[in-house]
């Protein structure tokens, strides 16, 4: 899985799950972010306007 700001691998657990957050658009859609995006950036609203 690639983050959806910055486009570097997320990495994942044994199981496939990612070490990042998964986030929801308006329309449901589902954007990974990496752990330094989500530090970077800090509220959701600033990560869904990034990810636009």
């Amino acid at each position: 899985m690639k983050c959806a700001i910055c486009s570097k691998n997320i990495k994942e657990t044994f199981l496939k799950k990612p070490l990042g957050t998964i986030i929801k658009d308006e329309k449901g859609k589902q954007h990974y972010i990496c752990s330094e995006c989500q530090k970077r950036l800090n509220t959701k609203e600033n990560i869904l306007k990034e990810i636009s």
